[in-house]
């Protein structure tokens, strides 16, 4: 290999990762900037950071819930309000990783003015957004631990493992949004196609039903669907949010393998994605 390329490969994109504690100061007021950019103008400000994921709850409720009178089946008394909590914690767990699918294609082409300054990094943009991200997550989170005081199986000490489900998460989410965000630069048409994705996922993150269902399906199906099914028992965000819930919410053990598995997949897709960014962001303001 040579030293260019593993410069490319290797050095800058590690240079880029460890460079983002001597720009906290930076990434933090991006992220207050993006915070209050979401909210401006509205009456009822940063409250909608609770009002939207509640208002997709009623909604699922309703359908899932109601209509089709969906149970997650592990806790043995499970009331519509334990439906809800798990269902709650499925959905703002997910809503990270959609809403990065959201604005990581087009978060570094709506700042041409940052990607003609030589000095400015660029990496900061995603990080800063991931900033807003990970605050509305912690607004929901809240919500969620008020809940379960009033759950069957209550709140418990278990809550202190939701840390460490929350970081695979975001560097996951931030991998992928690096990615994107480079991409997006040269396809942009990226972000067309990550909406699709996004509803995709959605339904194949078992978000609104128990993974149970389909381990159910995969019953005297052709290989091919069986094939398809086992791999979707394997989306990354289908386990993480199937951990927190029978963690976090119904004070099961820890599944010690499914975690490490978690780990690894986030490494790599945030290394990927750092390697990706680092190595086209050089050609950023020729094409912008």
């Amino acid at each position: 290999m040579t030293k260019p390329l593993f410069d490319a490969l290797l050095v800058d994109p590690v240079r880029m990762v460890l460079g983002l504690w001597s720009r906290r100061e930076l990434i933090w007021q991006f992220t207050r900037r993006n915070i209050e950019l979401r909210h401006r103008g509205s009456r009822l400000g940063a409250f909608w950071a609770l009002l939207n994921p509640l208002s997709m709850l009623a909604l699922y409720f309703v359908v899932f819930g109601v209509i089709y009178g969906t149970t997650f089946g592990v806790l043995p008394n499970e009331t519509p309000f334990d439906f809800s909590l798990a269902l709650f914690m499925g959905l703002i767990l997910f809503h990270v990783f959609s809403e990065t699918l959201a604005w990581a294609p087009g978060v570094i082409v709506a700042n041409p003015n940052f990607v003609k300054k030589v000095v400015f990094p660029l990496e900061v943009l995603p990080v800063a957004h991931m900033g807003a991200t990970a605050f509305h997550l912690l607004v929901s989170l809240g919500l969620v631990l008020l809940g379960s005081t009033f759950s069957t199986a209550g709140l418990a000490v278990s809550v202190l493992w939701l840390p460490v489900l929350i970081l695979p998460l975001l560097l996951l989410s931030l991998g992928v949004a690096w990615a994107l965000a480079a991409l997006g630069v040269f396809v942009r048409d990226i972000g067309q196609v990550t909406a699709f994705v996004s509803t995709a996922l959605l339904f194949a993150s078992a978000v609104m039903y128990p993974p149970s269902k389909i381990q159910a399906a995969l019953v005297g199906q052709p290989p091919k669907i069986q094939a398809a099914l086992d791999l979707l028992l394997h989306n990354p965000l289908l386990q993480l949010i199937d951990v927190a819930r029978k963690v976090v919410l119904w004070q099961q053990p820890m599944p010690y393998d499914t975690l490490a598995q978690l780990y690894i997949v986030s490494f790599v897709v945030f290394g990927v994605g750092a390697v990706l960014f680092a190595l086209l962001r050089k050609s950023f303001a020729e094409v912008i």
